[in-house]
């Protein structure tokens, strides 16, 4: 008979995360959104359940040390006891975000959960029917930083048993977008003879290699803009002739992004038909960040008027009582006005460099320490502030440019 296991392999919970910059948005869903990660979690144990899987593999960072609360703790718990009496097993590692020296609340777990409880790679033997199926190897974050490579700690011991699989939260070397933590080489991977590399630590979905397999599932729930679209888990099958994939979602919240052309909107009305045409029969509850875009100018004047923004708040006030709730809580204005520019002529060109190079963390800092105006400013990443000061500095230049 072949031997042949399953699991599902997640990480990067963030149990209980206090999404920071969403403050703004109605009480009658943001319960939701706050709520989010922990129906992320049960449907991440439904559907072990339901997939009637070996065990679970969560590869660091299922809650945050320094936003730690004795929920998540107590929520997790009862999401093993729940794997427990199904008899599926768990096994998972801290990361540096929940860091086993910064944890104030040690909670203990149910026996059918395994922690690899120190920076040495260690492992379990998982049996089933008496049989051992399988090796899991793998270490835990003592502290919040680990520069080592710990990849190279990694080796098969038993070569009887049928699987070796390896968990590990870390980042591959190249990748500048995070925190270099635990580093590692993709080809030093590959020439290990483990059949699955287990990863966390990377939000983003992402399968790095196919033999074997080496995956980052990503978080099981959106927190902000960065991390739009589905997120979620992978289901596994394991046999000695192939490995079986399947991404499965698990977010409760879903974070979009829409880019909508409005370019053939003459009036406010003819953008609110084509919004609620958009918006129209969602699937499940998103927060939306909107870019409007227009080959024409007057977009801009409906900006300055005031008009886009209240056409948003109407919607909103529709679609966050329909089930599911949608809501869009940012946007942006996109246009085509810059190909108007004589970019040779050198005032104009200063000033779009002037703009292009403009640091503006540093140019509102002070609004970011006045405690109104920080409310408002959280929503926007320095990006959008840049894009859309350019927009309206353009707009303004070109109506002085038709002035004359």
């Amino acid at each position: 008979m072949t031997n042949s296991i399953s699991f599902i392999h997640a990480a990067d919970l963030h149990l209980d995360s206090p999404y920071k910059g969403l403050t703004h948005i109605p009480k009658t869903i943001f319960q939701d959104i706050r709520e989010s990660t922990f129906k992320a979690l049960d449907n991440l144990v439904s559907t072990a359940i339901k997939k009637q899987v070996d065990f679970v593999l969560l590869a660091g960072d299922l809650f945050d040390n320094e936003n730690q609360s004795l929920k998540a703790q107590v929520y997790l718990r009862e999401a093993f006891e729940r794997l427990e009496s199904h008899h599926i097993h768990v096994y998972l590692s801290y990361g540096n975000h929940d860091f086993i020296n910064g944890n104030i609340h040690p909670i203990d777990y149910p026996e059918n959960v395994h922690i690899f409880l120190n920076e040495n790679v260690t492992s379990f033997t998982y049996e089933k029917d008496k049989k051992k199926l399988a090796s899991i190897y793998g270490f835990s974050y003592e502290n919040r930083s680990l520069t080592k490579n710990m990849s190279i700690e990694f080796n098969v011991k038993d070569t009887s048993i049928p699987f070796h699989i390896a968990m590990m939260h870390g980042t591959v070397n190249g990748n500048k977008e995070h925190d270099p933590y635990a580093p590692f080489n993709l080809s030093d991977l590959q020439a290990k003879d483990f059949d699955y590399w287990a990863l966390g630590h990377i939000h983003k979905r992402e399968q790095l290699s196919e033999f074997p397999s080496i995956i980052y599932p990503g978080n099981i729930q959106g927190r902000h803009r960065n991390e739009a679209g589905e997120k979620g888990c992978y289901y596994v099958r394991l046999s000695s002739a192939k490995t079986d994939l399947e991404f499965i979602p698990l977010h409760s919240v879903l974070f979009q992004e829409t880019r909508i052309d409005i370019s053939n909107c003459d009036t406010i009305y003819q953008m609110e038909e084509k919004l609620r045409e958009t918006f129209q029969n969602n699937s499940c509850k998103q927060l939306i960040h909107l870019t409007l875009y227009s080959k024409t100018n007057e977009i801009l004047n409906f900006e300055t008027d005031g008009m886009i923004k209240e056409l948003i708040d109407v919607i909103n006030e529709t679609m966050i009582i329909e089930k599911p709730w949608s809501y869009i809580y940012a946007y942006r204005i996109d246009t085509d006005n810059l190909s108007h520019f004589n970019y040779d002529d050198f005032f104009i060109g200063e000033i779009i460099q002037s703009l292009d190079n403009l640091s503006v963390s540093e140019t509102i800092t002070d609004l970011y320490k006045h405690p109104v105006a920080r409310k408002f400013l959280e929503n926007l990443s320095t990006e959008d502030i840049q894009e859309a000061a350019k927009q309206f500095l353009i707009h303004e230049l070109l109506k002085v440019k038709e002035g004359d």
